[in-house]
């Protein structure tokens, strides 16, 4: 039966009022808004002073993270300078220096007098993050200040090859996009919560940038303030990474790789416990080493004179020795 007087599908209801704005945005929007309005005035630019008191060198963002005059960047973009100038969100520029500068996970700390009303972005659980999850990254991308840009988590757990050649461990994996002058900016939770340092972009991709996690950034700060560097535990050898035949792993309970030394430092940990060219390292403390990677991860600050088990294996046989690391030296 037809109705009368029908109304056309795209008609409004008579007492229909006009939509505003603020019904527009969804909940996509509002989350990414209110992301930006906390944390976008945290948001610095970074570039370094040229030995003339000049700026010049290259660019990047950074993020204040503390009342005092924090600032959290890459290392990269510091770039082993004494000091940098910031340009914060309302347009003040600031000199700052550089209380600490670690290539191993890209991430540099900076101190600064911060302008009035400057807040500090929190560090967030990086850990809690999920594939998907939406994550909003703010920064300088080629010298446009105060970008925004939003994407989910890709993926967690990734490793990065740092500048200076070490892995950087639990890497975040986004396809919020990024362009050079984004790194050293924070990438953002909905909760306004730090939870990466941006660091890098693969060319020619899309969609696959990385940040260093903030569980890693603590860590790194903790150490910079504690001891103007981070510390790493250093046994006197060098060594490749081979892979382990099937037969002893199963029989030693090792994985499908080991570490074999190449070279024992005279005076070193290695030398003084007794390990020699050509043995096998299976494990450190219980836990297997399967590559040099995963040995240089797991001498960190805690094993710094601390004795340590290793599992090696010699003439077929597995031995155990125990030696106290010591510090690595930074390189010059």
């Amino acid at each position: 039966m037809p109705l009368d007087n029908p109304r056309p599908l795209d008609a409004r209801p008579p007492d229909a009022r006009p939509l505003d704005d603020s019904s527009l945005l969804d909940a996509y929007s509002r989350a990414v808004i209110a992301v930006v309005d906390r944390v976008g005035p945290a948001v610095v630019r970074v570039e370094r002073v040229s030995d003339d008191g000049k700026p010049g060198g290259g660019t990047g963002s950074g993020v204040v993270i503390a009342g005092d005059g924090l600032v959290l960047t890459n290392s990269h973009v510091v770039g082993g300078a004494g000091r940098v100038q910031l340009t914060f969100a309302d347009g003040s520029v600031r000199e700052a220096r550089v209380m600490g500068d670690d290539p191993d996970t890209d991430l540099a700390l900076l101190r600064t007098d911060l302008p009035a009303g400057t807040p500090a972005a929190a560090l967030g659980d990086s850990k809690a993050l999920r594939r998907g999850q939406l994550v909003v990254a703010i920064g300088n991308p080629l010298g446009f200040e105060s970008t925004v840009t939003a994407g989910v988590v890709s993926a967690l757990g990734r490793s990065l090859r740092a500048t200076s050649g070490r892995l950087i461990d639990d890497v975040i994996q986004t396809d919020a996009a990024l362009n050079p002058g984004n790194s050293g900016g924070p990438l953002v939770s909905t909760l306004g919560e730090v939870v990466g340092i941006n660091t890098a972009m693969i060319a020619r991709a899309q969609g696959i940038c990385f940040a260093v996690a903030s569980n890693t950034a603590v860590l790194t700060v903790s150490e910079f303030i504690a001891h103007g560097r981070v510390r790493r535990a250093h046994i006197g050898i060098a060594a490749e990474t081979v892979p382990l035949p099937r037969r002893i792993g199963l029989a030693t309970g090792a994985g499908k790789r080991a570490i074999r030394i190449s070279e024992v430092m005279s005076g070193g940990p290695a030398a003084a416990a007794g390990l020699l060219t050509g043995d096998l390292i299976l494990s450190l403390d219980g836990i297997a080493v399967e590559g040099a990677d995963d040995l240089v991860r797991l001498l960190n600050a805690t094993r710094i004179g601390k004795a340590t088990a290793l599992s090696i294996l010699r003439g077929g046989a597995v031995e155990t020795r125990t030696l106290v690391p010591v510090e690595r030296q930074a390189r010059r």
